[in-house]
């Protein structure tokens, strides 16, 4: 997965931009019960790659006025 652009973000609706929060928040959780148990060292930089993408969704809906 690529990094999110906030152009791209910005022309998503707000069930969209819900959604793809939700995903990330997801997929974040996995890596991170992964790395403590030891299963996925390789992905440890992707942890941090979804932090700031979950960052620019959360901008997104308070530039727009959604609530989480």
């Amino acid at each position: 997965m690529t990094q999110l652009k906030p152009k791209e973000l910005r022309t998503q609706d707000a069930e969209k931009l819900r959604q793809r929060l939700f995903d990330l928040r997801s997929e974040l959780s996995k890596l991170r019960g992964g790395a403590q148990r030891g299963v996925v060292k390789k992905d440890v930089g992707n942890i941090q790659r979804i932090k700031k993408d979950i960052a620019v969704v959360l901008t997104i809906m308070h530039e727009k006025g959604i609530g989480e």
